[in-house]
């Protein structure tokens, strides 16, 4: 169980935060509304270090009490964007309770990950070797060691990377960059080769993540066909992730592997639901809406609330809102 968050003074006197907090942690709230509450809080929460992040950590942190898988795992993927350490106690003790939904327990290994917190190495180090854990949460761990070692190494200086659209800290950083026009078809064989360590394989999809964006760079649709291979792969993990890589670029070419990926109910539900959302971030897209609301009754819990917000999304997208959060109305003069 992770630990109580108290509720600092800091939200006393800050009524946005408290807002914020209760938005998020009421199970009366509806679903997408928590989720817009959560990232207003990821927002503040990333600001320097201070009383006000620290009181927006402690708030996403209270969330975790919440019955919702889809909830807490984004709550995990959140703490760890905030570059604040502050964040690590939350996320070491959902990873190490084992009563705790294997997928919240993955996005928690991950954020540590993204945190660079060399502290939970030894921590990662013995549970990625771990027969007893879920396969899902082994893999994460490894990734997680890699890229804190990475992050700590002289090589990550030595390195040259391609500029990123995205303001994401990744599992990976993309391969780094050997000439002017990096190969899809060698970046492809790097993805999908399954004798390579994760994190290698996952350096591969960022860099073809990056060569897909914008939309209309040459090599985009090329690269989104390469990653949309990687559905093929045998790692629940690995397959997640190509589509939260889809959701990040919102590539029209896409939608049709997504659409496979979520009609197909022998998927993994961890699968299922990242292709629901980043079908949510193509919401201007014909059909889309359309396509989602058929999986609004799905058997799995996970992936019917992941449709739920990513219809939200698709709205938000049609509507060309600024950014997909609450601005808390009791506290706007």
């Amino acid at each position: 169980m992770a630990p109580a968050a108290t509720e600092t003074n800091t939200s006393h006197f800050d009524p946005t935060i408290a807002v914020l907090r209760k938005d998020l942690t009421s199970e009366s709230v509806p679903l997408a509304c928590r989720f817009r509450a959560l990232f207003s809080l990821k927002h503040l929460a990333s600001q320097s270090p201070g009383p006000q992040a620290t009181a927006a950590i402690e708030a996403i942190a209270a969330a975790f009490a919440s019955p919702s898988a889809l909830l807490k795992h984004e709550l995990a993927y959140c703490l760890g964007q905030t570059k604040n350490l502050e964040a690590v106690p939350f996320l070491r003790a959902v990873l190490e309770d084992r009563s705790e939904d294997a997928m919240c327990r993955h996005e928690a290994a991950e954020a540590l990950g993204a945190l660079e917190d060399l502290g939970s190495l030894n921590l990662l180090k013995q549970m990625k070797d771990d027969e007893q854990e879920p396969v899902v949460v082994r893999e994460t761990c490894d990734i997680a060691v890699d890229r804190i070692q990475w992050a700590h190494s002289k090589n990550k200086h030595a390195e040259t990377l391609k500029p990123s659209d995205f303001a994401s800290i990744d599992p990976a950083p993309p391969m780094p960059l050997v000439s002017d026009t990096p190969s899809i078809p060698d970046l492809q064989r790097t993805l999908l080769d399954t004798s390579l360590p994760l994190f290698q394989r996952y350096r591969a999809m960022f860099a073809l993540r990056d060569l897909a964006s914008p939309p209309d760079l040459p090599t985009a649709e090329a690269a989104v066909h390469a990653l949309a291979s990687g559905f093929a792969d045998p790692s629940a993990l690995f397959r997640h992730e190509v589509a939260f890589v889809f959701g990040q670029l919102s590539h029209p070419a896409s939608i049709p592997a997504l659409r496979s990926v979520l009609e197909n109910h022998r998927e993994e539900s961890m699968v299922r639901h990242e292709a629901a959302e980043a079908l949510g971030s193509l919401g201007e897209e014909p059909g889309v809406e359309d396509m989602l609301r058929q999986f609004l009754d799905d058997p799995e819990q996970v992936v019917r609330e992941s449709v739920i917000v990513a219809l939200d999304m698709a709205e938000y997208e049609k509507n060309g809102d600024m950014e997909y959060a609450t601005v808390p109305t009791e506290v706007v003069a």
